[in-house]
């Protein structure tokens, strides 16, 4: 099938009244032994605790952590990654329906093209004060077979997880993969290799629909792209970002309810070089593209990029920018829909000290409207930070 676009280019200037909301820092890495660098953002249990990984520490592999909730926030190291189990865990974990931890490292393993792990307490008592826990490898990567450096995932409704790979697969631009639960056990499944289509490689992962298709961003294809991998295997590009519109869309889409795409860039977009946020509509078995906002590039707003954008329940946008913002640290930011247009706040512009900076991360939002994420660099150890914003 062939997707036709109709384009509907509108955006609106930035508001720039900050809304009153409380910053705070839970955690700050640095300590070579509990980790540093968390590029990724954080999941979050039922009781409200943190789950991530950093990218390095531990013995420069990364680790796994916890934040617990309590009085306070407590760090607990859950594991340190090694050349066997994989290492350098970019992507965001997940919490599947068991309460297990699943992600994946980019590197290492059995041909060191990375794996697919899941990580769960230990099932005997411990000792210890910090006890590891168990880390189980589902699927090692090889390179022309199935691709190589594997980054977030995202879970469906029944359980079942998706992830791709930025380089490899049979043709060398990447893979869409899904990890079927069935009968107690983990089935890998290749959905496609992007053989004959311009898609580029996915750096951000993909994300599934209530039918079965799943959804990513191309970093690859200069200067980006949106694709979909139907649920019988075809894979189409719906969008061909053009400079104006977007340029370089790192990290994933997200859907809404109704189906709509949602994707941030990096680079490019109508006010110079700062990136854009971008709409993705189906209707009639066409898809619509809407330009929602471009970032200024301007020191005194956020730009550049490089997270999956996050959708609350009224239809707001979060997201960061790892560049720029009032002290060239990077932001933390909401967009919101008004019959104008979107309207754009600055949430949170990092400072480069305590509060960390550089962000790379998500936003998650919990039940009561608090947001959570990570900055990469930073903070009172030098090695990034855990952070939330209260409403």
């Amino acid at each position: 099938m062939v997707v036709a676009l109709a384009v509907s280019v509108w955006l609106i200037v930035a508001a720039t009244d900050v809304q009153a909301q409380t910053f705070t820092v839970l955690h700050s890495f640095g300590d070579d032994q509990n980790g540093s660098e968390p590029l990724s953002g954080v999941a979050m249990d039922r009781a409200g605790n943190l789950y991530g990984t950093t990218t390095f520490g531990g013995q420069d592999a990364g680790v796994a952590y916890k934040l617990s909730h309590g009085s306070g926030w407590v760090y607990s190291k859950l594991f340190t990654f090694t050349e066997s189990s994989g290492y350098i865990p970019i992507g965001k974990v997940g919490i599947g329906p068991d309460g297990a931890l699943y992600g994946t490292a980019t590197q290492g393993g059995a041909s060191g093209n990375g794996t697919i792990f899941s990580l769960r307490p230990q099932p005997t008592f411990c000792r210890e004060v910090q006890c590891p826990w168990e880390l189980t490898v589902l699927h090692n990567f090889y390179y022309s077979i199935d691709g190589s450096y594997p980054n977030s995932i995202n879970f469906d409704a029944a359980g079942n997880f998706y992830g791709a790979t930025a380089e490899g697969g049979p043709v060398g631009a990447g893979t869409v993969y899904k990890m079927g639960w069935s009968q107690g056990s983990w089935t890998f499944t290749l959905l496609s290799d992007f053989a004959g289509t311009d898609a580029g490689a996915c750096y951000g992962g993909v994300v599934p629909d209530q039918n079965g298709n799943v959804y990513g961003a191309g970093y690859g294809a200069y200067p980006g792209t949106v694709f979909e991998v139907t649920n019988t295997g075809l894979t189409q590009v719906l969008h061909h970002f053009n400079y104006n519109d977007g340029l370089d869309p790192f990290y994933g889409v997200v859907l809404d309810s109704q189906g709509n795409i949602y994707a941030q860039t990096a680079f490019g977009g109508m006010q110079g070089e700062g990136g854009t946020v971008a709409e993705l509509s189906p209707s009639g078995g066409n898809w619509t593209f809407n330009l929602l906002y471009s970032f200024p590039g301007m020191v005194n707003n956020g730009s550049i990029g490089a997270a999956a954008l996050t959708m609350d329940s009224q239809g707001n946008l979060y997201g960061t920018t790892f560049g720029n913002g009032a002290h060239n640290w990077g932001t933390v930011f909401k967009l919101s829909p008004s019959e104008n247009g979107w309207v754009y706040t600055d949430l949170h512009d990092f400072t480069g000290g305590d509060d960390g900076g550089v962000p790379w991360s998500d936003v998650l939002i919990d039940t009561q409207g608090n947001l959570y994420g990570t900055a990469s660099a930073g903070g009172a150890y030098h090695g990034g930070t855990v952070w939330e914003i209260t409403p």
